[in-house]
């Protein structure tokens, strides 16, 4: 797997600081919202957002050490040589991370997206992600995180409709 970089080596005793996970998270964090069609689900879409960190396997520790950090996740196989924190529980979601970036705001453009992930939340929250107006407005909402990411949003929906 590769030795840790001289960063983790030196950082793998101390537990992680606030200041240091948020500017870790704004440049290697993802706030994501997946939408996915679902016959079983009530309005026809299952709604997955999550939060993930990717770091390169010889930076594994790094991830676990955040899973530590905030008491929840895993901590998996991204692709290739690639290795990922990931939180989805919904739960895990509203009483971890959602608090941790409220208290400790990103200094990037990011700080939207987690704006828009924590609206997101917010519909489930109030089961509106069961109905298709719900699912409509979780969609609008989420086409408008992350770069590039609108166009691919619109696409998938349109497609989704139509089959």
């Amino acid at each position: 797997m590769g030795e840790p970089s001289e960063t983790l080596r030196s950082a793998s005793p101390r537990r992680l600081e606030a200041q240091w996970v948020t500017g870790f998270v704004d440049g290697e964090g993802c706030f994501f919202v997946g939408i996915n069609p679902h016959p079983e689900m009530t309005a026809g879409f299952q709604v997955l957002p999550e939060f993930t960190v990717v770091q390169h396997q010889r930076d594994i520790q790094l991830l676990y050490a955040l899973k530590a950090f905030f008491g929840c996740g895993v901590v998996r196989r991204n692709n290739a040589d690639r290795m990922c924190y990931r939180v989805r529980g919904l739960k895990h979601l509203q009483e971890r991370i959602i608090p941790f970036f409220e208290q400790h705001p990103l200094k990037s453009k990011k700080w939207l997206d987690f704006l828009r992930f924590r609206r997101v939340l917010l519909v489930m929250q109030r089961s509106e992600h069961l109905t298709p107006e719900g699912i409509e407005r979780i969609r609008a909402i989420a086409s408008k995180m992350n770069r590039g990411r609108e166009d691919k949003v619109q696409l998938f929906w349109k497609q989704s409709k139509t089959n």
